[in-house]
């Protein structure tokens, strides 16, 4: 089945890009801004320091008064003297002394976890964001965050599945679609999302967002969107296509609920009625359902970022009648830590049962939400099983 998106030399300890301080010595021994409540501890953290231990990272902060700058603990630059050295519980302490970041370890990103990949991983992001409008490439990243290009990108792809130019495509194409929907021309709306005027950019967005910019500008009007009703062991449910294949398959208790959805999903689409034009992806439905024909064809035509195709091919490898959890789904898609985000992929699935994110449940085997329901997720899991 196709998806189409809807949705990126090691610096030495000489080199590092750190500011040299050119004021006056920073006020650390003041009394109003020191604080008072460390002084016991300094030796353990002094330890953690000269370990440049990540697992301190964003309880404390070292403050180094010969240059002016503090930083994590983690930091890989060059380790001061000890006398030169004060501590301070948050970055707002050191720089109201008088310090300011440190522009390698970047201090102020610590998370309380500790985790200096993932703060690094979201730094990229806001950075990513916040240029857009300019080419984007590894060795700009690797120059800016100081890490060779090839550690960068497998750093940034461990943290969050996706490739920082997938990340930045994203970003670009979320843009797009705000600007559209404001009602900004093509043109505009492309240049202000950080996007080119060649022809192959605007092929680039035409497939990501499933039709052409100006077509999804005007809310989809120029297209067509034909839909079915039909009664199903989970109540009445609807199938929607376009030319291209299955874009949506909705349950809910009658035809009106259903197309009420429809046009929430589509609000500018021209929705036409095809009982007998679908009634083939409607079996091919049933069958998949029931377990009466499990690779019976169906093409979809659905919009998706990057993570969600990762997530939403992922279920559709989970055998009829077996389920996981959404940590088994994490890990099976190399991204241990992003249980949320696959519970959130789940949540947005747009064609239920065609990707049967119904076999993703708790840790504990307990049935968690389902957009369709929790009871419908029950008794499709009950069918499979008796089908088993």
């Amino acid at each position: 089945m196709t998806f189409t998106n809807a949705t990126f030399p090691a610096l030495t300890d000489d080199a590092i890009l750190v500011e040299v301080a050119t004021h006056p010595m920073p006020l650390a021994q003041s009394k109003s801004t020191k604080p008072q409540d460390i002084k016991p501890a300094d030796d353990l953290r002094w330890n953690a320091v000269c370990a440049r231990d990540p697992e301190h990272d964003g309880k404390f902060v070292f403050a180094v008064a010969s240059t002016g700058i503090y930083c994590r603990p983690s930091c890989a630059a060059r380790r001061p003297r000890r006398e030169n050295v004060a501590f301070y519980l948050h970055p707002d302490q050191a720089e109201k002394a008088g310090y300011r970041a440190c522009l390698r370890c970047r201090p102020r990103a610590a998370s309380p976890s500790g985790n200096p990949q993932s703060d690094s991983a979201k730094e990229i992001c806001r950075y990513i964001e916040q240029h857009l409008d300019e080419p984007i490439t590894l060795e700009r990243l690797g120059k800016v965050f100081h890490q060779s290009p090839f550690h960068l990108q497998r750093r940034f792809k461990a943290a969050l599945g996706i490739t920082p130019r997938e990340y930045a495509d994203s970003c670009r194409l979320r843009q797009l679609k705000r600007n559209l929907h404001a009602g900004d021309n093509v043109t505009r709306a492309m240049y202000d999302a950080g996007y080119g005027s060649s022809s192959r950019l605007y092929e680039k967005t035409a497939s990501q967002l499933g039709m052409t910019p100006d077509k999804y500008r005007r809310g989809a009007i120029a297209a067509s969107i034909r839909y079915a009703c039909a009664d199903s062991p989970l109540g009445r449910m609807l199938i929607a296509a376009t030319d291209r294949g299955v874009c949506s398959i909705q349950f809910a208790r009658s035809d009106g609920e259903l197309i009420e959805g429809l046009k929430r999903e589509f609000p500018f689409a021209v929705r036409k009625l095809d009982d007998g034009g679908l009634q083939a992806w409607i079996e091919a439905v049933l069958a998949k359902m029931t377990g009466r024909e499990l690779n019976a064809a169906l093409p979809l035509d659905i919009r998706a970022t990057a993570f969600q195709r990762r997530v939403w091919a992922y279920l559709q490898s989970i055998p009829f009648g077996a389920t996981q959890s959404y940590k088994q789904v994490a890990e099976g898609i190399g991204q241990p830590s992003a249980s949320r985000a696959v519970a959130r992929a789940c949540a947005t699935n747009p064609v239920a049962v065609a990707i049967p994110c119904h076999r993703v449940v708790r840790e504990d085997g307990n049935i968690s939400g389902y957009r369709w329901g929790v009871e419908r997720k029950k008794a499709l899991l009950e069918i499979e099983q008796r089908g088993v």
